[in-house]
Protein backbone atom coordinates (compact mmCIF):
# COMPACT_ATOMS: atom_id res chain seq x y z
CA UNK A 1 0.00 0.00 0.00
CA UNK A 2 1.30 3.43 -0.93
CA UNK A 3 1.65 5.62 2.16
CA UNK A 4 -0.59 8.66 2.19
CA UNK A 5 1.24 11.88 1.28
CA UNK A 6 1.04 14.66 3.87
CA UNK A 7 -1.21 17.57 2.95
CA UNK A 8 0.28 20.99 3.67
CA UNK A 9 -2.18 23.73 4.54
CA UNK A 10 -1.35 27.44 4.36
CA UNK A 11 -3.55 30.18 5.77
CA UNK A 12 -2.24 33.53 4.57
CA UNK A 13 -4.07 36.38 6.31
CA UNK A 14 -1.80 39.14 4.98
CA UNK A 15 -3.94 41.52 2.91
CA UNK A 16 -2.03 42.63 -0.24
CA UNK A 17 -3.99 45.89 -0.15
CA UNK A 18 -2.03 46.81 2.97
CA UNK A 19 1.21 47.01 1.00
CA UNK A 20 2.51 50.33 -0.30
CA UNK A 21 4.61 49.47 -3.36
CA UNK A 22 6.28 52.54 -4.82
CA UNK A 23 7.99 51.18 -7.94
CA UNK A 24 6.16 48.04 -9.11
CA UNK A 25 2.85 46.24 -8.93
CA UNK A 26 1.88 43.43 -6.56
CA UNK A 27 2.60 40.62 -9.01
CA UNK A 28 6.10 41.91 -9.77
CA UNK A 29 6.89 42.15 -6.05
CA UNK A 30 5.44 38.67 -5.46
CA UNK A 31 7.66 37.16 -8.16
CA UNK A 32 10.75 38.72 -6.64
CA UNK A 33 10.04 37.20 -3.23
CA UNK A 34 9.13 33.88 -4.85
CA UNK A 35 12.54 33.77 -6.53
CA UNK A 36 14.32 33.86 -3.19
CA UNK A 37 17.03 36.00 -4.77
CA UNK A 38 17.97 38.72 -2.26
CA UNK A 39 19.15 41.06 -5.01
CA UNK A 40 15.76 40.87 -6.72
CA UNK A 41 13.85 41.34 -3.47
CA UNK A 42 15.99 44.41 -2.76
CA UNK A 43 14.50 46.02 -5.86
CA UNK A 44 11.12 46.35 -4.10
CA UNK A 45 10.62 49.90 -2.86
CA UNK A 46 7.96 50.59 -0.25
CA UNK A 47 6.25 49.10 2.79
CA UNK A 48 5.28 45.48 2.30
CA UNK A 49 4.80 42.00 3.74
CA UNK A 50 4.68 39.25 1.11
CA UNK A 51 4.45 35.46 1.42
CA UNK A 52 4.95 33.10 -1.55
CA UNK A 53 4.79 29.38 -2.13
CA UNK A 54 6.55 27.03 -4.52
CA UNK A 55 5.49 23.49 -3.62
CA UNK A 56 6.59 22.89 -0.06
CA UNK A 57 8.93 25.92 -0.07
CA UNK A 58 7.58 29.09 1.56
CA UNK A 59 9.37 32.41 1.20
CA UNK A 60 8.40 35.53 3.12
CA UNK A 61 9.83 39.03 3.17
CA UNK A 62 8.85 42.34 4.71
CA UNK A 63 10.03 45.88 5.26
CA UNK A 64 10.08 47.61 8.63
CA UNK A 65 6.79 49.35 7.91
CA UNK A 66 4.58 46.25 8.04
CA UNK A 67 4.69 43.40 10.59
CA UNK A 68 4.51 39.78 9.46
CA UNK A 69 4.17 36.78 11.77
CA UNK A 70 3.87 33.05 11.23
CA UNK A 71 3.06 29.89 13.18
CA UNK A 72 3.62 26.29 12.14
CA UNK A 73 1.01 23.92 13.60
CA UNK A 74 1.01 20.12 13.52
CA UNK A 75 -1.83 18.07 12.03
CA UNK A 76 -2.06 14.34 11.36
CA UNK A 77 -2.69 15.18 7.70
CA UNK A 78 0.35 17.45 7.47
CA UNK A 79 1.69 20.82 8.69
CA UNK A 80 -0.45 23.96 8.81
CA UNK A 81 1.30 27.30 8.35
CA UNK A 82 -0.53 30.47 9.40
CA UNK A 83 0.78 33.87 8.30
CA UNK A 84 -0.65 37.08 9.70
CA UNK A 85 0.14 40.59 10.94
CA UNK A 86 -0.89 39.90 14.53
CA UNK A 87 -0.55 37.24 17.20
CA UNK A 88 -4.28 37.25 17.92
CA UNK A 89 -5.03 36.59 14.24
CA UNK A 90 -2.89 33.48 14.46
CA UNK A 91 -4.62 32.41 17.67
CA UNK A 92 -8.08 32.88 16.13
CA UNK A 93 -7.10 30.97 12.98
CA UNK A 94 -5.89 28.06 15.11
CA UNK A 95 -9.23 28.03 16.91
CA UNK A 96 -11.07 27.77 13.62
CA UNK A 97 -8.86 24.86 12.64
CA UNK A 98 -9.44 23.12 15.97
CA UNK A 99 -5.77 23.52 16.82
CA UNK A 100 -6.03 26.08 19.61
CA UNK A 101 -4.37 23.71 22.09
CA UNK A 102 -1.10 24.25 20.20
CA UNK A 103 -1.15 28.03 20.62
CA UNK A 104 1.11 30.08 22.80
CA UNK A 105 2.34 33.57 21.90
CA UNK A 106 5.95 32.47 22.42
CA UNK A 107 5.53 29.93 19.61
CA UNK A 108 4.77 32.63 17.04
CA UNK A 109 7.59 33.97 14.88
CA UNK A 110 8.20 37.39 13.38
CA UNK A 111 9.78 37.66 9.95
CA UNK A 112 12.79 39.94 10.54
CA UNK A 113 12.75 43.04 8.37
CA UNK A 114 15.21 43.17 5.45
CA UNK A 115 15.45 39.38 5.16
CA UNK A 116 13.95 36.67 2.99
CA UNK A 117 12.76 33.89 5.30
CA UNK A 118 12.57 30.47 3.66
CA UNK A 119 11.02 27.42 5.28
CA UNK A 120 9.89 24.03 4.04
CA UNK A 121 6.63 22.33 4.96
CA UNK A 122 8.01 18.85 5.42
CA UNK A 123 6.10 17.74 8.48
CA UNK A 124 7.71 16.63 11.71
CA UNK A 125 10.31 17.51 12.68
CA UNK A 126 10.26 20.80 10.79
CA UNK A 127 13.63 22.41 9.96
CA UNK A 128 14.61 25.89 11.08
CA UNK A 129 13.93 28.58 8.48
CA UNK A 130 16.76 30.20 6.57
CA UNK A 131 17.18 33.97 6.70
CA UNK A 132 18.86 35.69 3.74
CA UNK A 133 19.54 39.40 4.02
CA UNK A 134 18.21 41.39 1.06
CA UNK A 135 19.13 44.88 2.27
CA UNK A 136 22.78 45.45 3.12
CA UNK A 137 23.71 49.13 2.95
CA UNK A 138 27.34 50.18 2.71
CA UNK A 139 28.51 51.91 5.86
CA UNK A 140 30.68 55.04 6.02
CA UNK A 141 30.56 55.65 2.26
CA UNK A 142 29.71 59.38 2.46
CA UNK A 143 32.19 62.22 2.98
CA UNK A 144 32.34 63.84 6.42
CA UNK A 145 30.51 66.87 5.08
CA UNK A 146 27.26 67.83 6.84
CA UNK A 147 26.06 69.78 3.82
CA UNK A 148 26.46 66.87 1.42
CA UNK A 149 25.02 64.38 3.89
CA UNK A 150 22.00 66.58 4.59
CA UNK A 151 21.33 67.06 0.89
CA UNK A 152 21.44 63.32 0.18
CA UNK A 153 19.38 62.39 3.22
CA UNK A 154 16.57 64.88 2.66
CA UNK A 155 16.64 64.17 -1.08
CA UNK A 156 16.07 60.46 -0.34
CA UNK A 157 13.20 61.37 1.99
CA UNK A 158 11.69 63.63 -0.66
CA UNK A 159 12.07 60.99 -3.38
CA UNK A 160 10.13 58.38 -1.38
CA UNK A 161 7.43 60.90 -0.46
CA UNK A 162 7.15 61.89 -4.11
CA UNK A 163 6.64 58.28 -5.20
CA UNK A 164 4.03 57.87 -2.49
CA UNK A 165 2.14 61.00 -3.56
CA UNK A 166 2.11 59.64 -7.11
CA UNK A 167 -0.15 56.82 -5.90
CA UNK A 168 -2.67 59.02 -4.12
CA UNK A 169 -5.66 60.76 -5.58
CA UNK A 170 -4.88 64.46 -5.83
CA UNK A 171 -7.76 65.16 -3.44
CA UNK A 172 -6.86 62.63 -0.74
CA UNK A 173 -6.40 64.36 2.62
CA UNK A 174 -3.08 63.66 4.31
CA UNK A 175 -2.55 63.76 8.06
CA UNK A 176 0.87 63.97 9.67
CA UNK A 177 1.22 62.83 13.29
CA UNK A 178 3.03 65.95 14.40
CA UNK A 179 4.93 67.08 17.48
CA UNK A 180 7.05 69.88 16.06
CA UNK A 181 10.11 67.67 16.48
CA UNK A 182 12.74 67.07 13.82
CA UNK A 183 11.27 63.88 12.35
CA UNK A 184 7.58 64.75 12.11
CA UNK A 185 8.47 68.33 11.21
CA UNK A 186 10.73 67.32 8.32
CA UNK A 187 8.08 64.95 6.96
CA UNK A 188 5.41 67.68 7.10
CA UNK A 189 7.63 70.27 5.43
CA UNK A 190 8.69 67.79 2.75
CA UNK A 191 5.10 66.91 1.87
CA UNK A 192 4.14 70.59 1.84
CA UNK A 193 6.98 71.50 -0.51
CA UNK A 194 6.30 68.54 -2.80
CA UNK A 195 2.62 69.43 -3.11
CA UNK A 196 3.57 72.97 -4.09
CA UNK A 197 6.00 71.67 -6.70
CA UNK A 198 3.29 69.42 -8.11
CA UNK A 199 0.93 72.36 -8.44
CA UNK A 200 -1.48 70.79 -5.95
CA UNK A 201 -3.15 72.54 -3.06
CA UNK A 202 -1.37 71.91 0.25
CA UNK A 203 -4.67 72.52 2.02
CA UNK A 204 -5.17 68.75 1.96
CA UNK A 205 -2.45 68.54 4.65
CA UNK A 206 -3.15 68.46 8.36
CA UNK A 207 -0.66 68.44 11.24
CA UNK A 208 -2.36 66.41 13.99
CA UNK A 209 -1.05 66.98 17.52
CA UNK A 210 -2.03 65.34 20.81
CA UNK A 211 -2.60 67.45 23.93
CA UNK A 212 -3.51 65.69 27.18
CA UNK A 213 -5.52 67.90 29.54
CA UNK A 214 -4.41 71.02 27.67
CA UNK A 215 -0.90 70.78 29.15
CA UNK A 216 1.14 69.29 26.31
CA UNK A 217 4.65 70.67 25.67
CA UNK A 218 4.36 69.26 22.14
CA UNK A 219 1.27 71.35 21.44
CA UNK A 220 3.17 74.52 22.27
CA UNK A 221 6.19 73.37 20.31
CA UNK A 222 4.09 72.41 17.29
CA UNK A 223 2.50 75.84 17.20
CA UNK A 224 5.87 77.59 17.49
CA UNK A 225 7.38 75.40 14.77
CA UNK A 226 4.62 76.13 12.29
CA UNK A 227 4.52 79.82 13.15
CA UNK A 228 8.18 80.16 12.19
CA UNK A 229 7.42 78.64 8.80
CA UNK A 230 4.10 80.48 8.33
CA UNK A 231 2.27 77.15 8.27
CA UNK A 232 0.03 77.56 11.31
CA UNK A 233 -3.08 76.95 9.25
CA UNK A 234 -2.22 73.23 9.02
CA UNK A 235 -2.18 72.62 12.78
CA UNK A 236 -5.04 70.76 14.45
CA UNK A 237 -4.63 70.00 18.14
CA UNK A 238 -6.72 67.25 19.74
CA UNK A 239 -7.28 67.73 23.46
CA UNK A 240 -7.81 64.39 25.16
CA UNK A 241 -8.49 63.86 28.90
CA UNK A 242 -5.72 61.92 30.61
CA UNK A 243 -8.48 59.83 32.22
CA UNK A 244 -9.06 58.26 28.78
CA UNK A 245 -5.52 56.86 28.59
CA UNK A 246 -5.31 53.10 29.15
CA UNK A 247 -1.89 51.47 28.80
CA UNK A 248 -3.30 48.02 29.54
CA UNK A 249 -5.52 48.21 26.48
CA UNK A 250 -2.51 49.29 24.45
CA UNK A 251 -0.64 46.12 25.38
CA UNK A 252 -3.37 44.14 23.65
CA UNK A 253 -3.23 46.50 20.67
CA UNK A 254 0.52 46.18 20.07
CA UNK A 255 0.84 42.67 21.57
CA UNK A 256 4.07 43.65 23.29
CA UNK A 257 5.29 44.71 26.70
CA UNK A 258 8.38 46.94 26.21
CA UNK A 259 7.67 49.98 28.34
CA UNK A 260 8.78 52.70 25.91
CA UNK A 261 6.85 51.13 23.03
CA UNK A 262 3.73 50.69 25.17
CA UNK A 263 3.90 54.31 26.28
CA UNK A 264 4.39 55.65 22.75
CA UNK A 265 1.64 53.44 21.35
CA UNK A 266 -0.73 54.49 24.13
CA UNK A 267 -0.35 58.14 23.13
CA UNK A 268 -0.52 57.21 19.46
CA UNK A 269 -3.76 55.33 19.99
CA UNK A 270 -5.24 58.29 21.87
CA UNK A 271 -4.38 60.63 19.00
CA UNK A 272 -5.60 58.24 16.29
CA UNK A 273 -8.85 57.66 18.19
CA UNK A 274 -9.46 61.41 18.39
CA UNK A 275 -8.74 61.82 14.68
CA UNK A 276 -11.09 58.97 13.79
CA UNK A 277 -13.86 60.46 15.90
CA UNK A 278 -13.44 63.85 14.22
CA UNK A 279 -12.89 62.48 10.70
CA UNK A 280 -14.75 59.17 10.17
CA UNK A 281 -13.58 58.83 6.56
CA UNK A 282 -9.93 59.85 6.96
CA UNK A 283 -7.51 57.31 5.50
CA UNK A 284 -3.87 58.42 5.26
CA UNK A 285 -1.60 59.13 8.23
CA UNK A 286 2.12 59.82 7.83
CA UNK A 287 4.66 59.76 10.66
CA UNK A 288 8.34 60.37 11.31
CA UNK A 289 8.97 56.94 12.84
CA UNK A 290 12.49 55.79 12.00
CA UNK A 291 14.13 59.19 12.08
CA UNK A 292 15.71 58.58 15.50
CA UNK A 293 16.86 55.11 14.52
CA UNK A 294 18.40 56.26 11.25
CA UNK A 295 20.54 59.00 12.78
CA UNK A 296 21.16 57.11 16.04
CA UNK A 297 19.49 59.78 18.15
CA UNK A 298 18.75 57.86 21.33
CA UNK A 299 20.31 58.52 24.75
CA UNK A 300 22.81 55.68 25.04
CA UNK A 301 23.09 56.32 28.77
CA UNK A 302 19.51 55.09 29.25
CA UNK A 303 20.35 51.58 28.05
CA UNK A 304 22.96 49.65 30.08
CA UNK A 305 23.37 47.17 27.22
CA UNK A 306 24.74 49.82 24.85
CA UNK A 307 27.91 51.81 24.42
CA UNK A 308 28.64 54.42 21.79
CA UNK A 309 31.01 51.93 20.20
CA UNK A 310 28.30 49.26 19.87
CA UNK A 311 25.91 51.83 18.40
CA UNK A 312 28.39 53.18 15.84
CA UNK A 313 30.09 49.88 14.97
CA UNK A 314 27.01 47.71 14.27
CA UNK A 315 25.05 47.86 11.03
CA UNK A 316 21.49 49.13 11.59
CA UNK A 317 21.58 48.34 15.31
CA UNK A 318 18.61 50.56 16.09
CA UNK A 319 16.62 49.27 13.10
CA UNK A 320 17.26 45.55 13.55
CA UNK A 321 18.61 44.99 17.04
CA UNK A 322 21.59 42.68 17.40
CA UNK A 323 20.69 40.71 14.26
CA UNK A 324 19.26 37.31 13.36
CA UNK A 325 22.53 35.50 14.09
CA UNK A 326 22.87 36.90 17.62
CA UNK A 327 21.81 35.11 20.80
CA UNK A 328 19.83 38.16 21.91
CA UNK A 329 17.74 38.24 18.75
CA UNK A 330 14.09 37.52 19.57
CA UNK A 331 12.40 35.03 17.27
CA UNK A 332 8.99 36.18 18.51
CA UNK A 333 9.58 39.89 17.98
CA UNK A 334 12.68 40.37 15.83
CA UNK A 335 14.68 43.38 17.08
CA UNK A 336 15.05 47.14 17.12
CA UNK A 337 12.59 49.15 15.06
CA UNK A 338 11.77 45.94 13.20
CA UNK A 339 10.00 45.05 16.45
CA UNK A 340 9.10 48.48 17.78
CA UNK A 341 7.45 49.88 14.65
CA UNK A 342 4.26 48.12 15.73
CA UNK A 343 3.89 51.01 18.21
CA UNK A 344 3.08 53.18 15.17
CA UNK A 345 1.50 50.61 12.88
CA UNK A 346 -0.99 48.83 15.12
CA UNK A 347 -2.96 51.74 16.67
CA UNK A 348 -3.65 53.35 13.30
CA UNK A 349 -4.28 50.08 11.50
CA UNK A 350 -6.87 48.89 14.02
CA UNK A 351 -8.70 52.21 13.66
CA UNK A 352 -8.86 51.92 9.87
CA UNK A 353 -6.00 54.23 8.92
CA UNK A 354 -3.33 53.45 6.36
CA UNK A 355 0.05 54.61 7.59
CA UNK A 356 3.19 55.65 5.74
CA UNK A 357 6.63 55.93 7.39
CA UNK A 358 9.11 57.27 4.82
CA UNK A 359 12.07 57.29 7.22
CA UNK A 360 11.70 53.50 7.62
CA UNK A 361 12.27 52.84 3.90
CA UNK A 362 15.57 51.30 2.75
CA UNK A 363 16.45 54.12 0.34
CA UNK A 364 16.50 56.57 3.26
CA UNK A 365 18.17 54.15 5.69
CA UNK A 366 20.87 53.52 3.08
CA UNK A 367 21.92 57.17 3.15
CA UNK A 368 21.90 57.20 6.96
CA UNK A 369 24.10 54.10 7.20
CA UNK A 370 26.57 55.71 4.79
CA UNK A 371 27.30 58.54 7.23
CA UNK A 372 30.85 58.38 8.73
CA UNK A 373 29.64 58.73 12.32
CA UNK A 374 32.98 58.06 13.98
CA UNK A 375 34.74 60.69 11.90
CA UNK A 376 32.00 63.23 12.62
CA UNK A 377 31.65 62.51 16.34
CA UNK A 378 35.03 61.18 17.50
CA UNK A 379 33.03 58.86 19.79
CA UNK A 380 31.53 61.83 21.68
CA UNK A 381 27.93 61.41 22.85
CA UNK A 382 27.02 65.08 22.63
CA UNK A 383 28.32 65.36 19.08
CA UNK A 384 26.28 62.30 18.08
CA UNK A 385 23.09 63.69 19.62
CA UNK A 386 23.47 67.04 17.85
CA UNK A 387 24.11 65.41 14.48
CA UNK A 388 20.49 64.85 13.45
CA UNK A 389 19.54 68.49 13.82
CA UNK A 390 22.58 69.57 11.82
CA UNK A 391 21.89 67.09 9.01
CA UNK A 392 18.18 67.85 8.68
CA UNK A 393 18.73 71.59 8.93
CA UNK A 394 21.37 71.49 6.19
CA UNK A 395 19.27 69.20 4.02
CA UNK A 396 16.10 71.27 4.31
CA UNK A 397 18.03 74.38 3.34
CA UNK A 398 19.74 72.68 0.41
CA UNK A 399 16.73 70.83 -1.02
CA UNK A 400 13.85 73.20 -0.20
CA UNK A 401 15.55 76.48 0.82
CA UNK A 402 13.76 76.25 4.19
CA UNK A 403 15.22 77.51 7.47
CA UNK A 404 14.17 74.53 9.51
CA UNK A 405 13.41 75.02 13.24
CA UNK A 406 15.26 72.66 15.58
CA UNK A 407 14.05 71.86 19.09
CA UNK A 408 15.56 69.71 21.81
CA UNK A 409 14.72 66.02 21.48
CA UNK A 410 11.71 64.79 23.42
CA UNK A 411 9.95 61.44 23.13
CA UNK A 412 6.39 61.54 21.81
CA UNK A 413 4.91 60.03 24.97
CA UNK A 414 6.65 62.64 27.12
CA UNK A 415 5.67 65.57 24.94
CA UNK A 416 1.96 64.80 25.08
CA UNK A 417 1.62 65.66 28.76
CA UNK A 418 3.40 66.87 31.88
CA UNK A 419 5.87 64.80 33.89
CA UNK A 420 3.41 64.61 36.76
CA UNK A 421 0.54 63.34 34.64
CA UNK A 422 2.82 60.90 32.82
CA UNK A 423 3.89 59.40 36.15
CA UNK A 424 0.25 58.93 37.12
CA UNK A 425 -0.68 57.24 33.84
CA UNK A 426 2.22 54.82 33.40
CA UNK A 427 3.90 52.46 35.87
CA UNK A 428 7.63 52.99 36.39
CA UNK A 429 8.42 49.28 36.78
CA UNK A 430 8.98 47.53 33.41
CA UNK A 431 7.81 44.25 34.96
CA UNK A 432 4.27 45.66 35.23
CA UNK A 433 4.01 45.81 31.43
CA UNK A 434 5.35 42.28 30.99
CA UNK A 435 2.98 40.91 33.64
CA UNK A 436 -0.01 42.57 31.98
CA UNK A 437 0.98 41.09 28.62
CA UNK A 438 1.12 37.53 29.98
CA UNK A 439 -2.13 38.05 31.89
CA UNK A 440 -3.95 39.15 28.75
CA UNK A 441 -3.15 35.89 26.98
CA UNK A 442 -3.83 33.79 30.07
CA UNK A 443 -7.35 35.26 30.02
CA UNK A 444 -7.70 34.48 26.32
CA UNK A 445 -7.95 38.12 25.30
Amino acid sequence: MTPQQPIERIIDLIDPAGNILLNMDTEAAYQRVLSGDPERVAEIDGQFAIATRNGIVIRMARSIGRPMRYFLAKRSAGPCLIIAERIDQIRDALRKEGLENQFHPSYTRMVPAHHVVELQLVGCPDPNPKCLRYFNPIRNRLPADIGQIGHQYVSALAHECHLWLEQLDSQDPIGVLFSGGIDSGSVLVTLYQLLLRRGQSPSRLKAFTLDLDGQSPDARQAREFLKQLQMEMFLEIFEVPSANIDWKKTIQIIEDYKALDVQAATMGHALCSAIREQYPEWRWLVDGDGGDENLKDYPIEDNPELTIRSVLNNLMLYQEGWGVDAIKHSLVYSGGQSRGHVRSFAPGSLLGFKGFSPYALPRVIQVAEGIPYVELTDWQHDRLYSLKGQIISAGMKSVFDVDFPIYEKRRFQHGATTEETFAKIFPANPDDYRDEFHKSYALGL
